[in-house]
């Protein structure tokens, strides 16, 4: 009982973090802005403490940039909020190394946005147009080159008091850790979505090529292949089934299309019911086979009626109106005389041709003299 506890908090402790992600992937550019934000208004305040008013001015215009880009994400405009994330983010980074020093660790800002550099330049420039991501991250690369050259020994405009120093040294130091690690979580996650997406993509339409959409059973693609490896198997034994309802199109003309759906779908659960663990196939249009495994032909015959007369007992209610149909089955028991299954198929739906052509409602299961 415990385990299954532990379990069930584990599946929603995943199912929330799954979440959590998906929104974060879906709105990145909006969480990105916003965060670059808050960080501005902070680093605001720092300097604002520190009596930098020139990176007070700088922090606050800043903060007013991500206020229009958060406005642009919410349009689509994604491709100028890119630009503004990389321009605004390098020239505050030489801004303030000017004014504070490099040992204050601004720089490590030119870092933080290289995972905003890819992440989001994989998804905005594709083919050819990824070149410019790379040349990108070069600039980006020359201007730490040349900013940390031209104030190695520069003394800066203003000496921060040291507490002051070490709290922008962590500061800096963890937006560039956090966003490598966050974006890095975030590409992962968004490829293993992709990847998850494609799969079952490819599921569906392995299923579709399958089965049939209105009834959800197999179609011929799905079915002649059950049948065939039954025929190559050490002790094959089994039968077939080939039902068709009888005056269909009657049900048709006189309901509607609609309620004929309805009365497919309805024949389908009857045939599960009645015949449990056999692979039905809907053939085509009224038309059903059936495959039953491990039977032969007396067991088959004697499952089939019972089939036959509960589909012609139970009607299909549709809108306070009952619907009663019948159906017209020919039933064969396989042998090593039939090398395809569409020859073991052929003679069963031989014999419920004959039986449409002698009464109908009812199951031959052996040819005419």
């Amino acid at each position: 009982m415990n385990s299954m506890s532990e379990k069930n908090q584990t599946d929603r402790k995943s199912g929330f973090i799954n979440r959590m992600m998906h929104y974060l992937v879906s709105n990145a550019y909006s969480f990105t802005v916003a965060t670059m934000g808050i960080v501005h208004a902070t680093l605001l305040i720092i300097f604002w403490i520190a009596g930098v008013k020139e990176l007070v001015q700088f922090n606050v215009l800043s903060v007013i940039i991500y206020i229009f880009c958060y406005i642009l994400c919410r349009t689509d405009h994604l491709l100028p909020v890119y630009a503004s994330i990389i321009l605004e983010v390098t020239t505050y980074t030489v801004v303030s190394t000017y004014y504070v020093g490099l040992r204050c660790g601004t720089y490590c800002f030119l870092f933080s946005i290289i995972p905003i550099i890819i992440y989001f330049g994989s998804r905005l420039f594709k083919g050819k147009n990824r070149w410019s991501v790379v040349l990108m991250l070069i600039l980006n690369f020359i201007t730490f080159i040349v900013l940390y050259a031209s104030f190695f020994s520069q003394p800066p405009v203003y000496e921060v008091a040291p507490a002051i120093m070490l709290v922008l040294v962590i500061f800096s130091a963890f937006a560039m850790v956090f966003a490598t690690m966050f974006y890095n979580a975030m590409y992962i996650y968004s490829s293993e979505y992709e990847v998850d997406s494609l799969e079952k993509k490819n599921r569906q339409l392995s299923a579709d090529a399958r089965e049939d959409a209105l009834t959800n059973i197999l179609n011929r693609r799905g079915f002649l292949p059950l049948v065939s490896s039954l025929m190559d198997s050490k002790y094959p034994r089994f039968s077939v089934a080939f039902c068709d309802l009888d005056d269909f199109k009657r049900v048709n003309d006189s309901y509607g299309h609609e309620a004929g759906d309805e009365v497919l779908k309805h024949v389908t659960t009857m045939i599960k019911q009645e015949l449990p663990g056999s692979d039905i196939c809907r053939w085509g249009g009224e038309e059903f086979v059936i495959l039953l495994n491990g039977c032969d032909l007396p067991s088959a015959r004697s499952k089939v009626e019972r089939l036959r007369k509960s589909i012609e007992s139970n009607p299909t209610e549709f809108f306070n109106k009952k619907i009663f149909v019948t159906t017209t089955i020919g039933l064969e028991e396989y042998s090593d005389k039939y090398k395809t299954p569409e020859e073991l198929i052929k003679v069963a739906d031989t014999r419920m041709y004959y039986g449409k052509q002698h009464g109908k409602n009812i199951l031959i299961y052996e040819d005419a003299e």
